[in-house]
């Protein structure tokens, strides 16, 4: 698709385009860097075709049901691109504020601010109140309480940070105080187990997990990720019920475990868990009907998308539709096992998929469409469910060229997008070049 996007001003762009559908001749599958991961895929836009042709990774076709991988491409309706500011630094989340504000998070050094009319303020005050015992944190979601017109709350969750040692994902509260550009009542509601990661190598993005989604129950469901660095043979502490890493949690706004989730009274389990089995997720959103949806990195290959319930295992590191990033395969080789989850659509190769989100605006071209941005894959990909299962997919912004870290639903019908120049994970040397995109469909 061709996008159009002018500048509008000198300090940052605002710009309009339309998407338009374009035909790519097939070329030959690109090669490996020197990680081992797909360079940038070239994606096809063939009514009723796959938009990536390449082999899977585990060379052969895993899927265990007909709409499980490679939906037929669809192009639904053009959209007009909106650039509200592109001097972004480590760009992770953001919230469209009732006042029209948008509030940004920022990966590393942590901090939040917010952006208004193309500019951005000076980091928020009340961080502090965290009492870290290290100099640094790492900021990752932010999430507003669905009665933030009134009680102005925010939930967020960080990681501690000192001489490149992530140490693992908490889960935090705060009151925001915008004509004071400040935090109020900031309280760390729980902090996962183990503190810290199994391999201290890994860098500051890595497995970390710390979506958020607010339920209509009124809880919180938070990700953490399983912080194994990989290996043929991966650290199994995703299948056991007396650690935090690799699960989903549930919890009650003040931190305390959710009347009702499956493990408590369980021996030796840890009350909040609420799914287990899961690798490094990095999306987390309700559906319209109320379901919990997750996005996921595989090894190479495998990536997933999850409908996340309640004391369901998900299989990793016993099954998965991808491999080693040397190439090996990753336990006994198992796609899929009596007892656990298959996803209800995978990415091989790897894409790594890193946001979701439903499109709940009035758009009838996408409806029953979500929304999951990729940073190996370099897109914005659409997918349109039915039934619970994906029919269609979308390759968007792919003249970008770049990493899409987040993806938001405004309140105004819009789609808020966060690109990622950096060439891998968000540091607190990434250049201040990120763009926050607003995006509207046509019809």
């Amino acid at each position: 698709m061709k996008i159009r996007l002018a500048a509008a001003a000198a300090l940052f762009a605002c710009a309009s385009a339309t998407a338009q559908p374009a035909t790519t001749p097939a070329k030959p599958a690109p090669d490996y860097d020197s990680g081992g991961l797909p360079r940038t895929p070239v994606y096809h836009a063939d009514e009723g075709q796959p938009v990536d042709v390449r082999l899977p990774e585990k060379k052969v076709d895993t899927r265990q049901f007909p709409q499980q991988t490679r939906a037929p491409y669809h192009h639904a309706t053009d959209f007009k691109v909106t650039v509200l500011s592109n001097e972004l630094h480590a760009g992770w989340a953001s919230i469209v504020l009732p006042s029209g504000r948008i509030l940004v998070s920022e990966h590393l050094p942590g901090a939040l601010r917010f952006l208004e009319k193309g500019k951005l303020s000076a980091p928020l005050t009340g961080l502090e109140g965290l009492n870290l015992t290290t100099p640094s944190m790492i900021l990752l979601d932010v999430q507003a309480d669905p009665a933030y017109a009134t009680n102005h709350t925010i939930y967020f969750t960080y990681c501690e940070y000192l001489d490149k040692t992530v140490y693992n994902t908490a889960i935090a509260r705060a009151v925001v105080d915008e004509g004071a550009n400040a935090l109020r009542e900031v309280k760390t509601l729980l902090t996962t187990v183990p503190y810290f990661p199994n391999d201290q190598t890994q860098n500051a993005g890595g497995k970390t997990g710390g979506r958020i989604a607010v339920g209509a129950d009124g809880f919180l469901y938070v990700t953490i990720g399983d912080r194994d660095n990989a290996g043929t043979r991966p650290w199994g502490v995703a299948q056991v019920l007396d650690t935090h890493l690799g699960k989903i949690l549930r919890i009650t706004k003040d931190g305390a475990p959710a009347p009702g989730n499956p493990f408590i009274g369980t021996k030796g389990a840890l009350p909040e868990i609420w799914a287990y089995g899961l690798r490094s997720q990095e999306g987390l959103a309700f559906a319209p009907d109320g379901s919990l949806w997750e996005t996921e990195h595989g090894p190479r290959g495998g990536d997933e998308l999850n409908r996340i319930e309640k004391g369901r295992n998900y299989g990793w590191p016993v099954i998965t539709h991808g491999i080693d990033y040397s190439a090996r395969t990753v336990g006994d080789n198992l796609v899929a096992k009596d007892g656990m989850e298959q996803p209800v659509y995978y990415w091989s190769p790897s894409t790594a998929p890193s946001g979701l989100a439903f499109y709940t605006g009035k758009s009838k071209a996408w409806a029953g469409s979500i929304f999951v941005p990729m940073l190996n894959g370099r897109h914005l990909s659409r997918l349109k469910l039915v039934d619970g299962k994906v029919v269609e997919e979308e390759a968007m912004l792919t003249e970008l060229k770049t990493r899409i870290r987040d993806v938001r639903m405004g309140p105004d019908n819009a789609i808020y997008v966060f690109t990622d120049p950096s060439p891998s994970a968000l540091t607190e040397k990434s250049a201040a070049t990120g763009q926050l995109l607003k995006i509207v469909p046509v019809r």
